[in-house]
């Protein structure tokens, strides 16, 4: 089976590296224009070059812009929305992976986190919404991670947050179906990512990144990380015509590894 998105318009928020930018190389590939966002003009230069080698037939915009602020939601909305006529996919992947013993989160990282990844993605459904609701065909995925059905120790901020996006996930869920607007959640586990490299780099003690990676998966099932292209694959699955029945659903993409189905 062939999964495409001929004629679609996508957003990507964090999309400039890592899974976001597997994602929106994918949507490309498939045939669907495609809207980066992010902080940093470079980096989403960069992953535009690579989008663009990948699928010259279709059209990548960037988006330099701070999701965790209401201006920043709105420019990259009005953006997309300006260059592609419509948005028809809306990816909310921004964020980070905070965490930390509980009595030492600050009122100022529990405030980031919350705006980064919940408030992002409440401001960028508000938005689209409307829109897809009345062209009766939108597709929201919310990017998550397992720790929001199975929260560990110094799990906080990270594991609150994503458990909120998981009911603002089916919360949507139930109020698009009736207009063909199908909203789901997509767990990530241990998957290679930017934020890998960077907790590498701090803690990898002279280890190559890939025994990084090896040791990292001895304790999943599959006796390995999962790449950003297999992440990748399940967000194209649920954005692309195939995926018209699957709603309300928070899909984990861990190997096996959570033990909450």
């Amino acid at each position: 089976m062939e999964l495409r998105m001929n004629g679609r318009n996508a957003l990507v928020t964090g999309g400039s590296k890592g899974i976001g930018l597997a994602i929106a190389r994918s949507f490309a590939e498939a045939g669907a224009n495609v809207a980066i966002a992010a902080r940093q003009q470079k980096s989403l230069d960069e992953a535009k070059s690579v989008i663009a080698a990948a699928a010259a037939n279709t059209k990548v915009i960037t988006v330099a812009a701070d999701v965790g602020t209401a201006d920043g939601c709105r420019k990259a909305f009005e953006a997309t929305d300006k260059a592609f006529g419509q948005l028809d996919v809306l990816v909310n992947n921004a964020g980070t992976s905070q965490r930390g013993p509980f009595v030492e989160i600050t009122d100022e990282l529990w405030q980031h986190d919350i705006d980064l990844k919940l408030f992002a993605a409440i401001r960028l459904c508000r938005l689209a919404f409307p829109g897809m609701k009345s062209r009766r065909w939108g597709r929201i995925i919310n990017i998550l991670n397992t720790g929001a059905k199975a929260p560990q120790p110094n799990g906080a901020p990270t594991a609150v947050t994503r458990a909120a996006g998981m009911a603002l996930t089916k919360v949507l869920a139930g109020e698009g179906a009736p207009h063909n607007v199908l909203v789901n959640g997509l767990l990530v586990g241990n998957i290679q990512s930017n934020q890998w490299v960077v907790r590498h780099a701090n803690e990898g003690k002279g280890r190559s990144m890939q025994d990084f990676y090896a040791e990292m998966g001895k304790r999943i099932p599959m006796g390995r990380v999962g790449t950003a292209q297999e992440f990748a694959n399940m967000a194209l699955f649920l954005a692309s015509d195939a995926g018209s029945y699957v709603t309300g659903t928070a899909i984990n993409v861990d190997g096996g590894l959570t033990p909450v189905v």
